[in-house]
């Protein structure tokens, strides 16, 4: 990646390994897709947006670049999704060994396997949070175990899964979720009684995985498999904001954004989430 290159344009003295307390690593991957492609462009828009976008956040008074922000190698493995797996393992738990605050930008959902994997190694009993509008537990997918649709099976085994928004889903999958501990689409509006009810059901550390497709279209258009009845913007950030609070998270990624050629709006909503939820996490630090 060009050394000049930093999120939000910030300074050199914010962007430094050694000045930093937030790590940024990019995984453009796409190689498992089987729709809309081009979630491989996702974090180069992601970028330009967040270059575009004012580093002051108005509701908790901070400024959190200044806590700096680290842009680790970009991950360009795409061999095989065994092969993306595995070096997405290797270096996610490099960066864990640091105690810098990871997080990660995809590419595809099936990049958030290899990471889990290494949080689950370094945290006893951990919650993940997995926002999206699809399951992701299928065991295997078109001859892999590691394909975008088989994101959150091995969490379901390995970790306390909470899976929020879902509205889309193979009869297969049923097997493997935990219907107590699945907020469909359908059923979170008019209410909020759902938010208190999961935040109940996590354990301490809490990882997050937001598929942007968690999203309405109309919201976030600009994703491989855009599924109508999603969340919309205030009620994400209200609920996460809600977990960060309650919770100890200890890294998150985003995925699947899919860019559209002239449309500028959906970059700026996923630099302005990926801000936001540190602008949370290090609120009052």
């Amino acid at each position: 990646m060009n050394k000049h290159i930093t999120f939000g344009g910030i300074e050199t003295k914010y962007s430094t390994l050694d000045s930093s307390s937030i790590l940024l690593q990019s995984i453009p991957y796409d190689g498992t897709s089987t729709w809309g492609k081009g979630a491989d462009k996702g974090f180069e828009a992601f970028i330009e947006a967040s270059e575009n976008m004012e580093l002051y956040d108005i509701e908790t008074d901070s400024e959190v670049y200044k806590k700096g922000i680290h842009l680790v190698d970009p991950i360009m493995e795409n061999n095989s999704p065994e092969e993306l797996y595995r070096t997405v393992l290797n270096r996610s738990r490099n960066l864990l060994q640091t105690e810098k605050f990871p997080t990660f930008i995809g590419g595809e959902h099936s990049v958030s396997i290899g990471i889990i994997d290494a949080f689950t190694e370094k945290y006893d009993h951990l919650t993940v949070l997995h926002l999206d509008a699809h399951a992701d537990l299928r065991p295997t997918y078109m001859g892999s175990d590691y394909n975008h649709a088989c994101a959150m099976h091995r969490a379901s085994k390995t970790t306390n899964l909470i899976q929020v928004g879902i509205r889309s889903m193979d009869i297969s999958e049923k097997e493997h979720m935990n219907l107590d501990q699945t907020y469909f689409a359908n059923k979170m509006y008019r209410s909020k009684k759902w938010m208190k009810k999961s935040i109940e059901q996590m354990t301490d550390p809490v990882y997050i995985s937001i598929d942007l497709d968690v999203f309405d279209p109309s919201v976030m258009p600009a994703t491989g498999t855009p599924e109508p009845g999603g969340m919309d913007w205030d009620t994400v950030l209200y609920y996460l904001k809600k977990v960060i609070k309650k919770k100890e998270v200890v890294g998150f990624d985003i995925v699947e954004f899919a860019p559209i050629e002239g449309l500028k709006a959906p970059g700026f909503l996923v630099s302005k989430l990926y801000y936001k939820l540190l602008s949370y996490k290090f609120y009052g630090q």
